[in-house]
C-alpha cells in the first residue's frame, strides 16, 4: 500500500498514512532497541485503507532499519 497507494485486499485507492507522533513517549506503534525506557525508539508508520481498514506497518528510514539489524539480526 505504502508504495502502491492501492490497498491489496479491496482495491481502494484512499489510503491514510498515520505518522509517529514525537513528542508523545507512547505514541504509535514503536520498536525500541533498547532496554532503557523510552530509548532507542524505532517509529512505525501505518497506513490505513479508508476503505475497508485494511492496515500495513512500516519502518520508513533505512538507517532505522539498519538500527534494527543491528539490535535484533
Amino acid at each position: 500500500m505504502k508504495n502502491t497507494r492501492q490497498c491489496p485486499k479491496c482495491g481502494g485507492r484512499e489510503i491514510l498514512r498515520i505518522p509517529d507522533h514525537p513528542m508523545r513517549h507512547a505514541s504509535g506503534n514503536n520498536i525500541y532497541t533498547s532496554s532503557l525506557t523510552l530509548a532507542k525508539k524505532i517509529p512505525v508508520i501505518r497506513y490505513v485503507c479508508a476503505g475497508c481498514g485494511y492496515t500495513e506497518n512500516w519502518v520508513e528510514a533505512p538507517s532505522q532499519l539498519n538500527e534494527l539489524r543491528r539490535a535484533f539480526g
